[in-house]
């Protein structure tokens, strides 16, 4: 059962239109959070997720932003302030995946790799804790890639995932003696439109897993629920990762 321990509470979820992000986005309104998010080029169903949101009695904005631009970032943070009054929580979700076998790989590639896996954490996060305070909550999407990369031709993504557990670690210290937490979510192979569970790249994944299944973006929604709550106030600087298994 669904509660609403973070009514009052705003969010913002970079890379909110679709799979993960959409689950965040719906999740975190259905326990009383209004909601902004942003997207790239999902334009029909970024609106319509936040009319969804609406309808269902919630609040919600979507907000064009591409995360490979700083001041799109920034901007962001700030109108989902302006429409909304504060701001609490940050889910820094928007990523690439590009992969390619070392001798083909594009250093354009590469770069936006780095720009939207990595930096615009940073960026996202700097600007966001201008306006939190006691009780703030930051948690980035990484992957179970940064602990497992078990094929060829991942290596900067597996690279760009890995960054986020040592950015995250660092940025507990800078945010925690100010109340606010931060958190690494390393999802294993998840069922989207991007990475579907039905294709034959998920069957070559599927025995790699404990519980020989894809996991719902539902289940990673409520991982990220959970820290953005009330409860999660002691975890920070972790890394937790929900891939059934695929680690192990």
């Amino acid at each position: 059962m669904t509660t609403h321990n973070l009514s009052g509470k705003v969010a913002l979820i970079q890379g909110g239109s679709r799979g993960i992000g959409a689950a965040i986005v719906k999740r975190l309104a259905a326990q009383g959070a209004a909601v902004a998010f942003t997207y790239v080029s999902s334009a029909a169903k970024a609106e319509e997720l936040q009319n969804s949101v609406i309808r269902d009695g919630g609040k919600a904005l979507a907000i064009h932003a591409d995360s490979a631009n700083a001041d799109a970032i920034r901007n962001a943070v700030n109108a989902t302030v302006e429409a909304f009054g504060r701001l609490d929580i940050l889910v820094n979700n928007a990523g690439v995946l590009a992969i390619a076998p070392l001798d083909d790989f594009k250093l354009e590639d590469f770069d936006q790799t780095l720009a939207i896996n990595v930096r615009s954490v940073f960026i996202a996060t700097q600007e966001a804790a201008r306006h939190m305070g006691e009780g703030g909550r930051v948690i980035n999407i990484g992957s179970t890639n940064a602990e497992r990369m078990p094929f060829g031709g991942g290596g900067p993504y597996a690279m760009s995932k890995a960054a986020l557990v040592g950015l995250t670690k660092g940025l507990a210290r800078d945010l925690g003696p100010r109340g606010i937490t931060i958190n690494n979510v390393q999802p294993g192979p998840v069922d989207t439109d991007m990475n579907p569970a039905n294709s034959e790249f998920a069957e070559s994944l599927m025995g790699l897993m404990a519980v020989g299944r894809y996991g719902q973006v539902e289940e990673i929604a409520s991982f990220v629920a959970y820290l953005a709550g009330p409860e999660a106030g002691y975890i920070t600087g972790a890394s937790l990762t929900i891939d059934g298994g695929f680690s192990a």
